[in-house]
């Protein structure tokens, strides 16, 4: 197999994209530069920067947006389940008409947010100090607007229940991450001025139903409607 010309070009964004979140889920965000990105792939740094000209920055909001299109994975998803199933293009488009009731939208998309969040936790610092601007941001936006419109909200209380959904799958997210990242090393000693954790310290937490229950709580708060027991 003749060998890979550093000098390829022939690179795709995406390609880029899912190279550099394979450097940072296993290496860490710190781990990524444009050189080091290069030689994962076989080709120069300039090679690279053809797609990214702006440079590191740029690389980061592409991988932002591509992180949080969580339409873009339910494609990939039914893709893999699916291959070459014969659908046609039209019949494609068709697909993205999501005639299910609005909180099982809503519920889909939480789903699977915090699955994109957890896939690739360590970029989450990249979403922090960025505006959700992006296409796919509005795009979950126009999602979760409309949805909370069919519930039969309006105006203020569409916009404050969307971002109180959006927050609770980032905080619920961010919670779970530090419950598996790096102990204190002075960690608190668990005695008589913290009574109540000291007696649910044997208590575990299961994120999953955690996270299930407080959606299913969020989602009664806001609208009335309630669990979903099927």
């Amino acid at each position: 197999m003749a060998p890979v010309s550093r000098n390829n070009a022939g690179l795709s964004t995406d390609r880029i994209i899912v190279e550099a979140l394979r450097i940072i889920d296993g290496q860490g965000l710190r781990r990524l530069t444009m050189r080091r990105l290069g030689d994962s792939m076989e080709v120069e740094a300039m090679a690279v920067y053809h797609h990214f000209p702006l440079g590191k920055e740029q690389l980061f909001e592409a991988i932002a947006e591509y992180i949080t299109d969580v339409h873009r994975e339910r494609a990939e998803a039914h893709t893999e389940e699916s291959p070459d199933d014969g659908t046609a293009e039209g019949e494609a488009d068709e697909e993205e008409a999501d005639e299910r009731p609005w909180d099982e939208r809503l519920r889909s998309w939480a789903y699977d947010y915090r699955a994109a969040l957890l896939k690739h936790s360590g970029a989450l610092p990249l979403l922090i100090n960025r505006r959700p601007d992006t296409e796919a941001a509005v795009r979950s936006l126009e999602l979760q607007y409309a949805a909370f419109t069919e519930a039969g909200l309006e105006g203020r209380d569409i916009v404050n229940a969307a971002a109180a959904l959006e927050s609770y799958v980032t905080g619920a997210v961010v919670h779970e991450v530090r419950a598996g990242g790096l102990e204190s090393p002075h960690p608190a000693r668990l005695d008589g001025r913290f009574p109540t954790v000291t007696a649910l310290r044997e208590t575990t937490l299961d994120h999953e139903q955690a996270f299930a229950e407080g959606l299913e709580r969020l989602l009664k708060a806001w609208t009335g409607v309630g669990p979903d027991t099927s």
